[in-house]
């Protein structure tokens, strides 16, 4: 997910977006409790875009408030 993409959808789809990946992320985590994980990399690319979504996310709110 590129943060291009990221800026164009509304609050509700960066919402809704965030939440399948934060159940991504708890999936994942409990994979690789139990050695099930075979993407290790996937862990890193869910975390950055959670991050992704919440910065942007933040900065629409920010510039809602103006």
């Amino acid at each position: 997910m590129k943060a291009q993409d990221v800026r164009q959808m509304t609050e509700d789809q960066i919402g809704d977006e965030l939440a399948k990946l934060k159940k991504e992320q708890f999936n994942l985590r409990f994979q690789r409790a139990t050695g099930q994980l075979t993407n290790t990399a996937r862990v890193r690319e869910v975390r950055r875009d959670i991050a992704r979504l919440m910065t942007v996310g933040a900065l629409k709110r920010a510039s809602k408030k103006d």
